[in-house]
């Protein structure tokens, strides 16, 4: 029997490559859709795992989406699937023209769009920030005269991702510019400006993700992962921990606005990764939603802490089967992010982990002689280990300590940080 082909929308990253081989040791045939420049970069290992591929413009969705689904129906595919954010809602599209398990299209930009994404929350009484999009300067002013927005507020670009363009503002007087740095951020595949800009009340607390799977509209949370951010201005993931273990009520209302921020995002059929704010009094104000895999290593640290296959997961519910999403192990991982003290020319980086027991993965993004940038972005990562074991404190503290044993050098550049690109995201070591 000839099994249906899957077709992965980017295969780019290791979330990408890590689902490609799953698909392709199951016996399905992988297809990846991708830009002419983007399947440059792709390595060996993955152009070796492809059946075929094609070459689309992601700028211009409904022509890729037409295009795409010719592809798919000539190849036999029977499963849509993308860990890339940007095209979480063109997967949607292409799920509910090809007939195969999907996410509802009509909802689907809510998970993608961050003005659309609060609308929803609302419409949906998802409990989350209160929130005002803004597209100028008497806008902006505005929101933040608005007293249910106050000080601090957080700024962000409607359409972003990754952290990037996002600002906590104490005072009016740094507002001009977070909005400024907020339509500079462009998205992967925008293909005109968007001077659109959120301006969000601060939700003070601890910052957690949510990891779900959702079949037919059924969800079932693997898990709750704690996340260490950078203060200031900034709030850079410096790394993520699981499982993290919350009061029960705290708890309860966590998966209860997860719960109903996938909902209103239109998630049916697929991974969801879910940032709330949990406040010393337990109550959870949920911040975004993905209708994705989470990315930073997440799926490994799953894999790893409690024994379940995410990559299997989310091929079993794009082929419509029943998803083994049950845990077999109860241990802890978490995922230490190396980042840059400066912006300037990398000129050493020693002391990076190797692989060996307990530290199942160390990748390294930057090369000696990249630019660097300071972390204000997730993508300003240097590179990134996973540390594993049976018991939290001790994962902990030997992740800490690898840390501490790093060393980065860089120069200054000549002309300023603001000349400054940030390092390659292509694995340089696995």
């Amino acid at each position: 029997m000839t099994l249906p082909g899957v077709l992965l929308l980017d295969a780019a990253g290791p979330e990408a490559g890590a689902l490609a081989t799953a698909a392709a040791a199951r016996g399905h045939q992988v297809h990846a859709a991708t830009t002419a420049a983007a399947y440059e970069g792709y390595g060996p290992q993955l152009k070796d795992l492809l059946a075929g591929h094609i070459v689309t413009d992601f700028t211009r969705p409904d022509r890729a989406l037409a295009e795409l689904a010719a592809y798919a129906r000539r190849c036999g595919v029977g499963a849509v699937l993308t860990v890339n954010e940007y095209l979480t809602e063109l997967a949607a599209h292409l799920c509910a023209e090809l007939g195969v398990p999907g996410n509802d299209p009509g909802r689907a930009r809510a998970a993608r769009d961050k003005a659309a994404m609060a609308e929803a929350f609302a419409a949906a009484g998802v409990r989350a920030p209160y929130t005002v999009l803004v597209r100028d300067e008497d806008g902006l002013r505005a929101a933040l005269a608005d007293p249910r927005v106050g000080f601090p507020c957080v700024i962000k670009p409607a359409a972003g991702a990754g952290s990037a363009g996002v600002s906590v503002v104490s005072g009016p007087a740094g507002a001009a510019a977070a909005a400024d740095a907020a339509r500079r951020v462009a998205g992967m595949y925008a293909s005109g400006g968007d001077l659109r800009v959120l301006v969000q009340a601060y939700a003070a607390g601890t910052e957690y993700s949510v990891e779900s799977f959702t079949q037919g509209g059924t969800t079932t949370h693997l898990t709750v992962t704690r996340k260490q951010v950078t203060g200031g201005a900034n709030r850079v993931e410096t790394g993520h921990s699981l499982p993290a273990h919350l009061p029960p009520a705290a708890e309860t209302a966590v998966y209860r606005e997860t719960e109903a921020a996938i909902r209103a995002a239109g998630i049916q059929h697929g991974a969801s990764h879910t940032e709330v704010i949990v406040a010393a009094d337990g109550r959870c104000a949920v911040i975004e939603i993905g209708a994705r895999l989470a990315a930073g290593q997440i799926g490994l640290l799953i894999q790893h802490a409690l024994g379940v296959d995410v990559w299997a997961a989310l091929l079993d519910v794009a082929l419509g089967r029943p998803a083994a999403l049950t845990p077999t192990a109860h241990g802890y991982a978490t995922v230490r992010f190396v980042t840059s003290p400066r912006a300037g020319r990398l000129t050493s980086l020693s002391g990076l982990p190797t692989v060996g027991p307990g530290v199942p993965f160390v990748r390294r993004r930057a090369a000696i002689g990249d630019l660097v940038h300071e972390p204000d972005a997730n993508g300003h990562r240097l590179g990134s280990f996973v540390v594993t074991g049976p018991d939290a404190a001790e994962v902990e503290e030997r992740a800490d300590t690898l840390l501490r044993q790093i060393r980065i050098h860089v120069e200054p550049h000549p002309n300023g940080p603001g000349q400054v690109r940030p390092a390659s995201t292509s694995a340089i070591a696995p």
